[in-house]
């Protein structure tokens, strides 16, 4: 399977009084059609840079990306992006707000295929009775639900995840991560999610990208996940391999955090 996305020295440098601050430089990272890639690294690191860049609301400073064989240049539909907090307008329903979306990336479809669209990802994420209630009624964990059916219905060429589960409860964290990991198993969309959860990372991608301390940050290392699909929580953790790859993942930013004491305290 050829290359279906390509970060080639992917840099970004903020201008600062004090210079310029220097927060990813040449991050290369290529990844295949229909994979799942978990981004992973310690807070401040620059993982969001790198995502928010993929999205296109971020301006590259050095090197470029490549999606489906076109360099990318600025935002756009073909990208699905799922923040933290989804952003939900609060006067339109879960319904409309998919449909604003929908209505502008399927503008040539009928309006009964456009409402199809929307009510079928609206479904098939559990919010199938409170697609016509607005923000205030749903719960954060359904707004999360809202957001992940916004992103698929666009039916875009990659998936962004920008730690999607960061402001869940432990118990909705889970339940949501198996809501994404269905929707995908439908659609197989290639997919970049940044995640500080390791147990998440292992649960839900094809490999898991470890980026170095910042400034400066990139590829430290890479970790692929041996678990065939479709996955059983409950049977991985009963696995030996899943407390190998947790364990190195772990050791990973462990040595980092260290590392990055000792150069604080040398500072």
């Amino acid at each position: 399977m050829s290359d279906y996305v390509e970060l080639f020295d992917l840099t970004k440098i903020y201008p600062t009084p004090k210079g310029p601050a220097v927060i990813v430089q040449d991050f290369n990272l290529r990844i295949k059609k229909g994979e799942f890639v978990a981004l992973i690294g310690h807070s401040g690191c620059g993982k969001s840079t790198v995502l928010s860049m993929l999205a296109g609301l971020n301006d590259i400073s050095g090197g470029g990306i490549i999606l489906a064989g076109r360099e990318l240049d600025g935002a756009g539909p073909d990208r699905g992006v799922v923040f933290q907090s989804p952003s939900l307008l609060p006067w339109l329903t879960a319904f409309e707000n998919v449909m604003l979306g929908v209505d502008q990336v399927f503008f040539t479809a009928s309006k009964i295929e456009r409402r199809q669209i929307a009510e079928y990802y609206l479904t098939v994420v559990g919010l199938g009775n409170a697609i016509h209630k607005r923000p205030a009624e749903l719960s954060q964990g359904m707004r999360q639900r809202v957001g992940i059916a916004r992103a698929f219905a666009l039916s875009p060429k990659m998936l962004l995840l920008d730690e999607p589960f960061g402001m869940l409860d432990a118990l909705t964290r889970i339940e949501l991560q198996q809501v994404l990991l269905e929707v995908w198993n439908r659609t197989k969309l290639t997919a970049l999610m940044v995640t500080h959860d390791v147990d998440e990372a292992i649960f839900l991608s094809d490999r898991v990208v470890m980026m170095t301390n910042g400034p400066a940050a990139g590829v430290g290392d890479i970790l692929p996940i041996p678990f065939p699909r479709p996955r059983d929580r409950a049977a991985l953790l009963e696995s030996a391999e899943y407390y190998r790859c947790r364990e190195y993942l772990v050791t990973f930013l462990e040595e980092r955090a260290h590392r990055r004491c000792q150069q604080a305290k040398a500072a």
